[in-house]
């Protein structure tokens, strides 16, 4: 489900750009240099951009709820983690051995 909803979300954000892309700005846009003019005048200009502003929202606020709802389908996530509770539930460290020591002793047995 998870996957589904990330792929949704991709195929979302792609549809969100084509109609940002579609919609007159004030130098005309990418509707009239690709042949969009003749939709518009059969939809009419006013409805056109009604309709790709209308679409730009519902895809900014569906993009916005699918996104916020992937950390509740994540089942894997735990929440954060506290190192202070896992310290405490470790088993007690076994009792360190005395290394032997380097040096040479002190006490000469010869020199008595």
């Amino acid at each position: 489900m998870y996957g589904f909803v990330i792929g949704l979300i991709i195929v979302l954000c792609v549809l969100l750009v084509l109609v940002i892309l579609a919609q007159n700005a004030k130098g005309g846009g990418l509707t009239s240099q690709f042949g969009g003019s003749s939709a518009s005048n059969i939809i009419g200009v006013k409805q056109t951009g009604n309709l790709l502003e209308k679409l730009t929202w519902s895809f900014i606020i569906a993009i916005m709820v699918l996104t916020l709802s992937t950390d509740f389908l994540d089942q894997n996530a735990e929440g954060p983690e506290n190192i202070m509770d896992k310290a405490g539930q470790q088993a007690p460290a076994a009792p360190q051995q005395a290394l032997p020591s380097a040096l040479p002793s002190t006490t000469d047995s010869a020199g008595k």
